[in-house]
């Protein structure tokens, strides 16, 4: 599965990556981190452009924090755009613990790839929170 990466959390994914790869998980699913840069997608980019381009990729959102707020707001889009095929959007409880607390980091890790192998079971969900 691939997992189009929030322009903030690249440090993140690389300490998660760590975690998923130590796991043995990449054994029993694939997972792939994708940066906005790999796909040429800016930074700038409003969360209704970033939702829809990750749909459109059938790749899962990874964030953070992600706006509340607006027309233009994830949770706007998602209230307007989502379907029972639409992948959810995972959101990282704490991006600051995760750098710095490896407990923490695995089970984050674990959460993403327990989502991944039960990913039908999703869709149609908008967000998820991991741990």
């Amino acid at each position: 599965m691939n997992f189009l990466i929030d322009h903030n959390l690249k440090g993140h994914v690389v300490l998660l990556s760590g975690s998923i790869l130590r796991g043995g998980w990449l054994d029993w699913v694939p997972i792939r981190f994708i940066t906005f840069d790999e796909m040429k997608l800016p930074v700038n980019s409003d969360d209704r452009v970033v939702w829809q381009f990750a749909q459109l990729n059938k790749m899962i959102l990874l964030t953070a924090n992600r706006s509340m707020k607006g027309e233009n707001s994830l949770e706007q889009v998602m209230r307007e755009e989502i379907n029972s095929e639409s992948l959810p959007v995972v959101t990282i409880g704490d991006a600051d613990r995760l750098l710095i607390d490896p407990e923490y980091r695995e089970r984050c890790a674990v959460r993403l790839v327990e989502i991944v192998l039960d990913l039908d079971g999703y869709r149609g969900v908008s967000r998820l929170f991991i741990p």
